[in-house]
C-alpha cells in the first residue's frame, strides 16, 4: 500500500526499525536526555520564544486540545473559534462540553477566513482565540500572522492546532506571538501516532502555573513540571518518542525546518500540477502544503477512495458526514515522492479511461 493520507503517514525505514527493537525502561537519566533533547528541537522547529517550554503527551491531538481547554481556561473566559470544517468544530465541542463561553465564526467548507470577517468581532469582551491553522478536514490554511495581529490587538490568548501544519507549511510561534501551539506525532514528523506535542509560550506557562484543573492525567502543570528533568507524571509512548527523537535529527540532517517545508510543498505542487486535466476540483480558497482536498466533478468521492484502495493498492483519506460522498483528501506529507504521485495519477487517469472517474 502507499499511504496518501495525513496521518498515519509513510514512515522511512530508519524510523520504522526503531519501532521494532526493545523498548528501554525510560525512569533514567538518559531517557531524560533523549525527552530534553526532543523538546530543544520542538523549540527549535517551531520558532517559540524565550523562556517557552514543550511538553509531550500520550494521546492523540484531541486529547492534547482538550487539555489545553482545561488547563488554560475557565468559565469566566469567552472564546473566538475559527470554525471551517470538523477540526474547528471539535473546538466548539470541547468548549460545550467544558462550559467555556465561546463564539463560533462559522465559514463554508473550503473558504478562507478574510480580514473583515474577523474585524467584525474587533473591540468585544473575548479572552482567547482558538484556531486550526490547517483545517485539515478541507485542506483550508488560515492565515496566522493575521490572527496573531487581532490577537495581539486584543490582548487575546492565542492557541494553534497546527497538527497537519507543522513543518509543512512556514509557521513562527514567537512572531505571531502564538501562546500555545499543538502537532502530534503521525503527520509530517512521519511517526506512529499516540504522541502530541504542546508547546507553551511564556505567558502560557505562567497561565498554566496559575490556573487550577481538575483532572490528574490531563494536568499540564504536572507535565511541565515533570519535563523539566526530561520525564513524564505517567508512563509515557516510549517507543514513539525515540522515534520521534530520530526523526527530529532527520530533519535536521536534512537542513532543518524551512528544508522540511520546501519539501512537503513540492511534494503537493507536483501532485496539484499533476492531476490538471483529470476530471476534479480544488475547492480550498487557501491551499495548505499537507493535503490536497479534491471534489470528482462526476463521481462519488466515497466510491473511488475504495476503489483506490482495494484495486491499486493506494490509501486516500475519506470525509465523513456530509462530505463524505463529495470530498476526499490526498495528502503530501511522510515518506512519500514524486514517483508515488505519479503511481497515484495513473490510478486517477485509468479510472478515467474505464469510466469510473
Amino acid at each position: 500500500m502507499i499511504n496518501f493520507t495525513v496521518g498515519p503517514v509513510m514512515t522511512s525505514e530508519e524510523i520504522l526499525s526503531i519501532g521494532a527493537e526493545q523498548l528501554p525502561y525510560f525512569r533514567t537519566t538518559d531517557f531524560s536526555e533523549i525527552m530534553l533533547e526532543n523538546e530543544k528541537y520542538i523549540l527549535k522547529y517551531s520558532k517559540a520564544g524565550r523562556n517557552a517550554r514543550a511538553v509531550f503527551m500520550t494521546c492523540s491531538s484531541t486529547g492534547s486540545m482538550e487539555a489545553v481547554i482545561m488547563n488554560c481556561f475557565t468559565k469566566r473566559d469567552k472564546l473566538l473559534v475559527i470554525n471551517g470544517g470538523s477540526f474547528g468544530q471539535r473546538f466548539v465541542d470541547l468548549c460545550e462540553i467544558h462550559e467555556i463561553p465561546y463564539v463560533s465564526i462559522a465559514l463554508e467548507y473550503g473558504k478562507k477566513l478574510r480580514k473583515e470577517k474577523l474585524y467584525e468581532y474587533d473591540g468585544q469582551d473575548f479572552t482567547g482565540l482558538l484556531v486550526n491553522v490547517d483545517e485539515t478536514s478541507t485542506g483550508v490554511l488560515y492565515d496566522v500572522e493575521m490572527l496573531g495581529e487581532f490577537c495581539e490587538k486584543n490582548h487575546l490568548f492565542f492557541v494553534c492546532d497546527c497538527v497537519s501544519s507543522f513543518l509543512a507549511d512556514s509557521f513562527d510561534m514567537d512572531k505571531v506571538k502564538a501562546d500555545i501551539m499543538i502537532t502530534g506525532s503521525q503527520k509530517v514528523l512521519a511517526c506512529p501516532p499516540g504522541i502530541s506535542i504542546i508547546v507553551f509560550s511564556e505567558k502560557a506557562v505562567e497561565r498554566v502555573n496559575c490556573l487550577k484543573t481538575r483532572s490528574m492525567y490531563f494536568n499540564l502543570k504536572s507535565m511541565l513540571k515533570d519535563q523539566e528533568r526530561g520525564q513524564t507524571p505517567f508512563t509515557p509512548a516510549v517507543g514513539i518518542l525515540l522515534q520521534i527523537n530520530a526523526r527530529l535529527k532527520e530533519i535536521e540532517r536534512l537542513g532543518g525546518v524551512d528544508k522540511e517545508v520546501e519539501r512537503v510543498a513540492l511534494q503537493a505542487k507536483d501532485f496539484r500540477e499533476k492531476i490538471k486535466g483529470l476530471p476534479f476540483m480544488l475547492i480550498s480558497e487557501s491551499p495548505a502544503n499537507a493535503v490536497t482536498p479534491l471534489h470528482p466533478l462526476s463521481a462519488n468521492a466515497y466510491e473511488i477512495v475504495l476503489r483506490l484502495k482495494e484495486e491499486y493498492g493506494i490509501w486516500v483519506c475519506p470525509n465523513g458526514g456530509e462530505l463524505r460522498d463529495y470530498l476526499f483528501r490526498v495528502g503530501h506529507i511522510g515518506a512519500l515522492s514524486h514517483e508515488d504521485n505519479s503511481t497515484l495519477v495513473k490510478a486517477f487517469q485509468d479510472l478515467k479511461m474505464r469510466g469510473l472517474l
